[in-house]
């Protein structure tokens, strides 16, 4: 356990609230579906595998058995490496959700070999990035309509490694490099992150705050390609080296929950956070011209189209009115 972990200390309730959360059936995701069930929010569990889904469900619901004013626990299908599936996901939720009050954007896939998304994206910037941003788009109108309300996006403190090559974004044209693929990844959390506030502030649209953050070292899943894109054994020895600055993922969801919940950064939008406080990225993730890039580029890359996520309808206004 590091000498220092920050922890979000609010107990803010979000009994009538809904939030989703994506990649949630272990680590820190499941940690941050555990504190909002407990906090009363009516959770979607936004997993690909529905099966280690419904067991984190169950194993949530039996460790809150003793206590009071829980909320609701959902479970969906939703495959972040596939746009079909996060536009099916999408669709059920605007069709069956009146709102959304909370998105937190976490899950994610790290130093993988090199391999391609449904859609043929480079599989870290198309799952951590590309399907986050469409998510967030699909549901901003309603979210929107939700307010307050916070999109939450996981980076870490790895987008400070490396840029982000606008000229070859999937590996096409250059030699795959797993650990430059997943700070590319990361780095465009944080740049999307900005951007999502810059444009809701210049559409003069209040309420929807935004929030990227560096969750620590957690002792998690994530790892479990570095024995293939490093070399054998690379994940035991990282982990024995590390294993002094590691968090474990109930330490590691604090600073999503702090972003989701606290009142403290209720009125802050667009910034970076570790250790449930406001921290400066890299330089490079503070670039305004790279981050619309970054916006516009992803916007062709997942076809929205004509479609504007801040002038778009919600189309559950007239069933809720």
């Amino acid at each position: 356990m590091p000498f220092f972990s920050g922890r979000c200390l609010s107990t803010a309730k979000l009994i009538g609230k809904t939030a989703i959360v994506t990649g949630c059936n272990t680590g820190i995701g499941k940690e941050t579906v555990l504190d909002f069930y407990k906090r009363g929010a009516r959770v979607i569990m936004a997993c690909r595998n529905l099966e280690k889904a419904e067991e984190a469900k169950k194993d949530i619901e039996k460790s809150c058995e003793s206590l009071s004013d829980t909320g609701i626990i959902l479970v969906e299908k939703c495959d972040l490496s596939s746009l079909k599936s996060v536009r099916e996901f999408s669709q059920k939720v605007l069709e069956s959700e009146p709102q959304i009050n909370i998105l937190v954007n976490n899950a994610g896939v790290m130093m993988c070999p090199k391999s391609e998304t449904e859609d043929g994206f480079e599989m870290q910037f198309g799952t951590n990035h590309l399907a986050h941003f469409l998510l967030t788009l699909l549901l901003l109108p309603r979210i929107k309509n939700s307010t307050p309300a916070r999109v939450v996006t996981v980076s870490s403190r790895a987008h400070t490694r490396f840029g982000i090559n606008f000229e070859d974004l999937n590996y096409k044209k250059r030699p795959y490099s797993a650990s430059e693929a997943y700070s590319q990844s990361k780095l465009a959390n944080v740049l999307f992150s900005r951007e999502l506030a810059n444009k809701l502030k210049n559409n003069n649209i209040e309420g929807v705050n935004t929030y990227s953050l560096h969750p620590g070292v957690i002792k998690t899943e994530l790892g479990r390609h570095l024995d293939d894109t490093l070399f054998w054994g690379a994940r035991r020895m990282l982990g024995f080296v590390l294993s002094p600055f590691m968090k474990s993922p109930e330490c590691g969801a604090q600073t999503t929950i702090y972003c989701a919940v606290d009142e403290k950064c209720a009125n802050e939008t667009g910034l970076y956070y570790s250790d449930c406080a406001v921290v400066s990225p890299a330089k490079k993730a503070l670039n305004n011209e790279d981050a619309e890039k970054l916006w516009n580029m992803s916007a062709e890359l997942v076809g929205i189209g004509d479609y504007n996520p801040f002038t778009a309808n919600d189309p559950g206004v007239a069933q809720k009115n």
